[in-house]
Parts: structure tokens; C-alpha cells; sequence
């Protein structure tokens, strides 16, 4: 270096706006260090997080559609059916049970019921009308009698103490003979 060459200075170096930015915002975060391909790919949990927000959303759905849906139910077909009339005649208490309209078919049971008795019911089409008795401890007399679309079909009488008797009858098929 010869005398007349000063050394040459170099103007200190400027920072640039952005890496002050960062100075003053504190640390830089910690770089991603998974290579590019993990980096694009959902993990297995968050995958199953996924798969089960949407099994979620759709059981959602589905229930909302229950909930909402206003289309109205398809209305029951009227079963048809015929009048029958029980009676039960003479004095005393029993046990009366007899076939009303009942699709599952079951009797209705009366207990302690005072004689004289008569009920008028409708009674399905193709079920068998049936009016049974059992005479209280006190035995008696009870006759009952079964009649269908006010047609007499049976009689049939029950003496003593616990004494029983069975009326029954046929209606036709469903279909069959209405009106």
C-alpha cells in the first residue's frame, strides 16, 4: 500500500428494513424442519379428527331430516269391522270378558260386574267375537248371548259357584259380506 493510498473504507453496512422488523418483533420462530412431504400431508390423527367430524356431521344430518321432516305419515287403514252384542243375564257378580276392537286381538276383562250386563262393540272383521263368564263364589244362574249385526248366533249358561259359559261366533274375512 503505498502512502498516498488511504485504505478504503467501506460505509458500514445498512440492515435491511425487514431484518430490523424482525429484531424488534423478538426470536424468529423455529423453522419447519419436516421435509416438504410430511409438511403437505395430514398426520394420522388429525386424519382419524377428520374422518370422525364427518361420520359426526352426517349422523347430524341424518337426525335433523328426522326431526324436519314434515311429510305426514302414511294414516293406519281403518280395519273394517261389524257390531257385535254381549249380553249377560241373571243376578249376582262376575267376571265378564269379552272381544272389542283390538287389532292384537286381546279380550277386555271385566271384574265384579253386576248382572244384567250388555255391551255393544265393533269387532275387526275375520276375528271370532267371544264372550266368556265366570260366576263370583257365590255361584247363581248367568246366561250370556252373542249377536252379530243384531242377528242372534249363541247362547250358553253357567250355574253354580264358579260356574263358566262361553259364547262365540264367526265374522266373515275382512272383504267379505261388508255393509
Amino acid at each position: 500500500m503505498s502512502s498516498n493510498e488511504l485504505p478504503e473504507r467501506t460505509a458500514p453496512e445498512k440492515e435491511s428494513p425487514t431484518k430490523e422488523l424482525a429484531e424488534l418483533s423478538g426470536p424468529a420462530p423455529a423453522e419447519n424442519t419436516a421435509p416438504e412431504s410430511e409438511a403437505t400431508e395430514d398426520s394420522p390423527d388429525r386424519r382419524v379428527l377428520l374422518i370422525a367430524a364427518a361420520v359426526l356431521l352426517a349422523c347430524g344430518g341424518l337426525v335433523g331430516y328426522g326431526v324436519l321432516n314434515t311429510e305426514e305419515e302414511p294414516k293406519p287403514r281403518a280395519v273394517p269391522t261389524a257390531e257385535v252384542t254381549y249380553e249377560v243375564t241373571g243376578t249376582g257378580t262376575a267376571e265378564i270378558a269379552y272381544l272389542a276392537r283390538s287389532e292384537a286381538g286381546t279380550a277386555t276383562v271385566e271384574k265384579g260386574v253386576t248382572l244384567p250386563w250388555k255391551k255393544s262393540v265393533e269387532v275387526p272383521l275375520g276375528k271370532a267375537p267371544i264372550v266368556a263368564i265366570v260366576l263370583d263364589e257365590k255361584g247363581g244362574r248367568a246366561s250370556c248371548t252373542l249377536a252379530v249385526r243384531g242377528q242372534h248366533v249363541q247362547r250358553a249358561t253357567a250355574m253354580g259357584e264358579f260356574g263358566r259359559a262361553t259364547c262365540s261366533g264367526e265374522l266373515p274375512a275382512a272383504g267379505a259380506g261388508e255393509g
